[in-house]
């Protein structure tokens, strides 16, 4: 195992399957002790079943590094809460928090059930604050002991699909742009602490994404999830204290940061809304377009 993350334990959500894993194994292979946390569920969020993780744990040891697995459910406030102390517990500290853990539930607007945009919401946004809520409640308490930094990590995932935008999926979508502004505002809120907050939006093919499109094996092979994992490790270790409240996109061939909103052409304010018109639409045509999945202007 090498040395890059040596005496740091970090945890992984999601971290049976697909780009969790991939995490998981990395940071193990490069000397992180690893809390494996996946309910082992399908791809919508039901079901449940230990064996991937164990599998990760099991292949994590298999190569001389140190991992226990981890089932309880992100979304569960309590059941957070016992994940973070299980690492605290096992290796006395935490300082690295992968938030993964995500399921799909497809559907244009205007069929979309209810319980297919709260089981969504629930996993993505509340399955991230849950953990990072708990983690940073530790590290505040920490850095108040010691007096000084924690040099600690959140990392989230974010997607394109909530940054940029995809038709037909409304949850998905808005739980991932929710996730966006989340790291940029919680990166603000601990950097007193040296907490960085950061998020991935990962482009990998996975449970999760195949069917979606027809692709080549070149295309899959550039979407292989470990590629994703690389800035994955950089951003856990040491070397990044001073990077934070950034959105990295990652896979398939890329490696670049999502820039945020920013404010755009302006005009003077109107009391009379029926001559409004003229301004508002003179305010879009200046405007920069909306970005397509490609990052690049759409619309």
């Amino acid at each position: 195992m090498a040395t890059f993350l040596d005496g740091r334990v970090a945890i992984v959500t999601g971290a049976g399957r697909g780009i969790g894993r991939e995490h998981a194994i990395m940071l193990a292979k490069y000397g992180a002790r690893v809390v494996v946390n996946d309910l082992g569920g399908n791809t919508d969020g039901t079901g449940k079943d230990e064996t991937p993780a164990q599998e990760v744990v099991r292949t994590i040891k298999e190569a001389g590094g140190e991992a226990v697995v981890n089932t309880e459910n992100v979304a569960d406030f309590m059941g957070a809460k016992r994940m973070i102390d299980q690492a605290i517990d096992t290796w006395g500290t935490l300082d690295i928090l992968v938030n993964n853990a995500g399921i799909l539930r497809d559907r244009v607007l205007a069929n979309m059930m209810e319980e297919e945009w709260d089981a969504v919401i629930n996993v993505h946004l509340k399955g991230t604050f849950a953990p990072a809520r708990h983690a940073a409640a530790y590290w505040r308490n920490k850095s108040k002991d010691i007096n000084g930094p924690v040099n600690a990590r959140i990392i989230n995932t974010s997607s394109v699909s909530g940054i940029y935008g995809n038709t037909g999926q409304t949850n998905y979508g808005a739980a991932k742009a929710g996730i966006a502004a989340f790291t940029v505002i919680a990166a603000r809120e601990l950097k007193r602490y040296g907490v960085t907050v950061n998020a991935v939006a990962p482009v990998a093919l996975t449970r999760m994404t195949e069917g979606l499109r027809e692709m080549s094996e070149e295309q899959k092979a550039a979407r292989n999830p470990a590629l994703v994992s690389p800035p994955i490790v950089w951003i856990a270790s040491a070397e990044s204290k001073d990077f934070t409240g950034r959105i990295v996109e990652a896979g398939g061939g890329l490696l670049a940061i999502s820039e945020g909103w920013h404010r755009g052409p302006e005009a003077a304010p109107m009391d009379d809304p029926s001559k409004l018109g003229p301004t508002m639409m003179e305010l879009q045509k200046k405007a920069r377009l909306n970005a397509g999945m490609n990052g690049k202007d759409l619309d």
